[in-house]
């Protein structure tokens, strides 16, 4: 059997690779740049973009199964051409997003698109619906927490249920390998709720070192978000974490049931983290380097 995985260098991508490889699978890992892709030895690296689906057709030829990442401008034009190819099954990572149905939440409108496409093909499908990634507290605080030992964030109380990336990989790896698992929508979540300030207070304890919470406003965190992302995000966003004030999310024990081991905690993930909220090493000061890089080699 072949799988290919494309977004094989993301983070869910590399550990279903993992996964797949482990299980004595032939592996098609797919990618914009193979040269720079850094996988490992027993996969075949593809070059291809989602974003121009011509450029799968090699890489689908004896394909039988497809973990696809989500791209919702060409998600039709993918599974056409694996339908053509022949893959039999498609394990789509999706989102907890698709559950709002309001129309006004950007994530669930770009991951139902692609959810719909393969849906409505003739392959077996199972979609794999993580809530929030516990790897979103590296964009949001990992540069203020090595830089200030600080994190500024509105409703601190909001509880979150974070999912390690690592659990998201292996349901999608069961859900290639075994049967019994076709046309299932998995929703993923942590073992466990925690409040935006107890995440902090996490990380503190795994880096040894004070980390403060300081609170700002919606409109404060909305001026800060908007530097680095589109503002139907920042909405988005904003609306679960004040949802969750009032709503706490309840976990789900999908993790266990489809994997036959309990998921893994916020504290689990900050650990297996912890170096990326370490403080980077001060800059070399440039008269020094000049020196050493002019000193002859041994």
């Amino acid at each position: 059997m072949t799988v290919l995985v494309t977004g094989a260098t993301g983070s869910v991508g590399r550990l279903v690779t993992d996964h797949l490889l482990a299980a004595g699978v032939a592996v098609r890992a797919l990618t914009r740049d193979p040269a720079a892709a850094a996988l490992p030895d027993g996969a075949e690296v593809w070059a291809g973009d989602l974003l121009r689906p011509h450029t799968l057709t090699a890489a689908l030829h004896g394909v039988e199964r497809l973990y696809l990442f989500p791209v919702p401008e060409t998600a039709r034009a993918v599974v056409a051409a694996a339908e053509e190819a022949g893959v039999r099954r498609i394990v789509v990572l999706s989102s907890s997003s698709v559950l709002d149905t309001s129309g006004d939440n950007h994530s669930g409108e770009h991951h139902r698109a692609v959810e719909r496409a393969v849906a409505e093909s003739g392959v077996e499908w199972t979609f794999v619906r993580p809530d929030e990634f516990a790897s979103n507290v590296l964009w949001k605080w990992a540069e203020s927490i090595r830089t200030e030992g600080v994190v500024r964030a509105p409703y601190g109380a909001a509880p979150r249920v974070p999912v390690h990336e690592a659990d998201v990989a292996a349901v999608a790896a069961a859900a290639l390998l075994e049967d019994g698992h076709a046309g299932q929508a998995y929703l993923l979540t942590g073992p466990e709720a925690i409040t935006q300030s107890g995440q902090v207070r996490a990380i503190a304890r795994a880096v040894g070192r004070p980390i403060a919470f300081e609170e700002i406003t919606p409109d404060q965190a909305r001026k800060d978000m908007a530097a680095a992302m589109p503002a139907p995000v920042v909405e988005m966003v904003l609306r679960y974490l004040a949802d969750a004030v009032v709503h706490p999310p309840v976990p789900v024990d999908t993790v266990e049931r489809v994997t036959g081991r309990p998921a893994r905690t916020f504290a689990r993930w900050v650990a297996d983290h912890a170096a990326d909220f370490a403080p980077r090493p001060a800059a070399e000061p440039l008269a020094r380097r000049a020196a050493r890089d002019e000193e002859p080699a041994a």
